[in-house]
């Protein structure tokens, strides 16, 4: 009984695997369409500022992600990616910041500026009046993050 189950199981396990490999591909092409058009749209913007305008020294010394992506390893299982915003914590993330002693009294430190709580939008690092096309170029690399933020990242587990 278990020779004839398991030509089925193959061709149900075959089939899954080809379901998974198509949507992948889907997502692939998706995610290039908007790479793409987030390249375009920075290049026309370099070409409307000037290419000294926007390039990496016009990034903030304390730039952080607005979007980070974790990693869930689960025993025997595959590990699961989370795609989550930055200002997500998790109870890894809370905790003292600082491993070493610490001296009660005596030298005072400077305090150091602490990272607001909302992100604040790179375009404004380029200036108040930034061109149309920079906005697109944001506006595409965001989509390509969130399309994939919204399918399960670890769909093909059933055929490991």
């Amino acid at each position: 009984m278990e020779g004839r189950d398991l030509p089925a199981q193959l061709d149900s396990l075959l089939l899954q695997l080809l379901e998974d490999l198509e949507e992948l591909e889907a997502k692939r092409t998706a995610l290039n369409a908007r790479v793409e058009e987030g390249w375009l749209s920075l290049s026309k913007s370099r070409y409307a500022m000037g290419a000294k305008s926007v390039g990496p020294l016009q990034y903030s010394s304390r730039m952080e992600p607005q979007v980070c992506v974790r990693i869930s390893e689960v025993q025997d299982q595959l590990p699961q990616f989370q795609v989550v915003s930055a200002g997500a914590r998790t109870p890894e993330d809370v905790g003292p910041r600082e491993a070493a002693l610490r001296r009660r009294k005596g030298l005072t430190k400077t305090q150091e500026p602490e990272p607001s709580a909302a992100p604040q939008d790179p375009l404004n690092w380029f200036g108040i009046l930034v061109p149309l096309s920079l906005r697109q170029a944001q506006a595409s690399f965001s989509e390509g993050v969130t399309e994939q933020r919204t399918a399960p990242l670890d769909s093909c587990s059933c055929w490991v």
